[in-house]
């Protein structure tokens, strides 16, 4: 399976989000409205970067057509795509898909049928402001830098040699 086409997003707003302070997420879809994907056979997948404030869409790739079962190489190409993802939203997923997905870091969330990227958005959204849930609260952390007054709070410690 390959890859058959990946647009990026280019913005030239000010609006633009900071990636210090958003997660990148993925959504099975073949629409850019609805998850509506299995994760082993998606046709294509828009990918979001999110904060508790905006989300945007920075790319939407499709991938050539090959059966759900069977084909384990499939992934990879996938798998690659979603670098750098925090999620991926599907409506199923396998337990090697799962195994190779949070292997990578990501976390797979398998969402109902009908389900809107809309929604799905503003839910995330709304939990960022809550008080994430224990995954979110890593995705969040991994994407923040270490706390510039860490060697402060060391040095009024003491250090002796």
């Amino acid at each position: 399976m390959s890859l058959t086409r990946r647009m990026q997003v280019v913005h030239q707003s000010e609006q633009e989000i900071p990636m210090e302070t958003a997660i990148k997420v993925a959504f099975a879809t073949t629409d850019m409205v609805h998850v509506n994907q299995h994760f082993g056979s998606a046709k294509s997948f828009a990918v979001y970067a999110v904060n508790p404030e905006q989300a945007e869409l920075m790319e939407a790739a499709q991938f050539g057509q090959l059966a759900q079962d069977g084909n384990e190489d499939k992934l990879s190409v996938k798998l690659q795509l979603l670098d750098g993802c925090s999620a991926v939203y599907c409506q199923a997923v396998g337990a090697s898909a799962i195994k190779q997905i949070l292997a990578q870091g990501i976390q797979p969330i398998k969402v109902h049928e009908g389900s809107t990227i809309k929604d799905l958005l503003s839910d995330l959204q709304a939990e960022m402001k809550a008080g994430p849930s224990s995954w979110l609260a890593k995705a969040i952390n991994q994407h923040k830098g270490p706390d510039p007054q860490r060697f402060d709070e060391m040095e009024q410690e003491g250090w002796d040699e």
